[in-house]
């Protein structure tokens, strides 16, 4: 009974620790869990941070083409993070038409293509708009940096590939734009078209470095202004009609190899030149004139020089003035007059017309301004627009004075022999050959009168 007792008694006991045994198990295996769980959540965001190799706003994301696809209309700019080879399609949301992409410093490198497809670093689809800001590296390594059916714009960065550099295309669908205002190119060929492209687009350089050769046959490419490196890379009819500036070369007698090319500019060897009537003189003409005074346009072939009329006008009614004076025998003051030189748009080539009244018109992009050229295989004249129309530079003609003449001495007649000029002197030799004379006189009238008186003494 007793025993019985006891063990009713110690078995309370052992479930109560038992039962303290179990809910600390517990709460450790549940702290444990835990634990685990916010260090597996902080790995992975470390992981997934360590990974994110573009950003838009303060989100990251792990590939460049996500980030595309994660703009909006409020923040449409892609920053690279990282290093990265990934071939990317600017395909944003619905609604979003236009992409910054800011290189940061960083490196874009084209994905390796299997088989014979060359799939650009960079594309840009028809109706979409991609800027680019540098500084940064867009490498197409075999492949080309951007193959362009909708609008580009690069701002700044290093492009490079071992083929093509950029391509663009028209179509009849659509028509590629570029616009290039900084920046660095470097490939064999920097320019070219599409495979399905019939023409190129419009393409315009205002700035930034170019190594590499561009074909012939681009009638739509624009170089305003920029730097290449060789003009045997450049085609022929851009070399021809652009006027590339050597770079300064510098102390030790070398330069980096560059050509430049400004905007539209004006440059005269003569200022000021001088016309001499003795040398003869006659009207000029505008043409004249520009080779007178050594006056070229700068760059950019379809603009001319044009000479104010008026003022040419009034400097060969002074010519004019000046010949009659040569002919009369007549005084003439120097004078002298201003002319202004314009750099203008040509529009003598009805054959090359603006872009822009061709789609206004109804008609195929860029089709009235290819016209006659491409059917004889010549690239022709460029169309070229420039920030700085209506530029203008000033010479000066001068024409020297002629002085009156004398008048002309009488002839002599040969008839008559013309009488023995007496040698002239002095007043003094005048003075004393007069009063020689008339000692002579005196001294004859005092001998005629001393022989006559002898004879009457005689006669006496």
């Amino acid at each position: 009974m007793r025993s019985h007792e006891k063990r009713v008694n110690v078995c309370p006991r052992t479930q109560g620790k038992y039962l303290v045994s179990v809910v600390l198990t517990a709460v450790f295996a549940i702290a444990s869990l835990f634990g685990t769980l916010l260090f597996s959540a902080d790995a992975v965001a470390d992981a997934a941070e360590s990974q994110a190799v573009a950003q838009v706003g303060n989100a990251t994301y792990a590939s460049v083409q996500e980030a595309i696809g994660r703009t909006t209309l409020k923040n449409t700019t892609v920053t690279l993070l990282a290093d990265v080879t990934e071939s990317v399609t600017i395909t944003p949301p619905k609604g979003v038409r236009n992409v910054t992409f800011d290189l940061n410093g960083h490196m874009l490198q084209a994905a390796e293509s299997g088989g014979t497809s060359r799939v650009a670093a960079i594309t840009v689809p028809a109706n979409m708009q991609l800027t680019i800001v540098g500084p940064g590296t867009v490498a197409g390594v075999t492949q080309p940096a951007v193959d362009c059916r909708g609008a580009l714009h690069v701002e700044g960065g290093t492009f490079t590939s071992d083929a093509t550099l950029m391509r663009f295309a028209e179509t009849d669908e659509t028509s590629a734009q570029g616009s290039f205002s900084g920046g660095t190119f470097t490939a064999p060929t920097l320019f070219n078209l599409l495979d399905d492209a019939k023409n190129l687009g419009y393409v315009t350089v205002r700035g930034g470095e170019y190594r590499g050769m561009i074909p012939a046959g681009l009638n739509t490419l624009v170089l305003l202004s920029g730097s290449f490196s060789d003009t045997s890379n450049l085609a022929p009819y851009l070399a021809d009609s652009l006027g590339l500036i050597p770079d300064d070369t510098s102390d030790d007698g070398t330069g980096d190899g560059m050509f430049h090319i400004g905007d539209l500019a004006i440059s005269s060897k003569q200022t000021s030149v001088e016309l001499d009537p003795a040398d003869g003189l006659q009207q000029l003409s505008a043409d004249d004139l520009l080779t007178l005074t050594g006056t070229q346009l700068n760059s950019i072939a379809d603009y001319c020089l044009v000479a104010d009329s008026d003022q040419l006008q009034a400097l060969n009614d002074q010519i004019d003035r000046a010949m009659q004076a040569m002919e009369k025998r007549k005084a003439f003051e120097t004078v002298s007059q201003n002319i202004t030189i314009t750099a203008v748009r040509n529009t003598s080539d009805d054959d090359f017309t603006d872009a822009n009244a061709a789609r206004s018109s109804g008609m195929p992009n860029g089709a009235s301004s290819r016209g006659s050229a491409n059917a004889s295989g010549g690239a022709g004249m460029q169309l070229r627009t420039s920030d700085h129309d209506g530029i203008s530079a000033q010479v000066t003609v001068t024409i020297k004075a002629v002085a009156e003449p004398e008048e002309p001495s009488k002839p002599s007649n040969p008839e008559k022999p013309e009488k023995p000029e007496m040698p002239r002197s002095g007043s003094a030799v005048q003075a004393l050959a007069i009063i020689s004379l008339l000692l002579v006189i005196a001294s004859a009238i005092c001998a005629y009168a001393t022989v006559h008186l002898q004879s009457s003494c005689l006669h006496n």
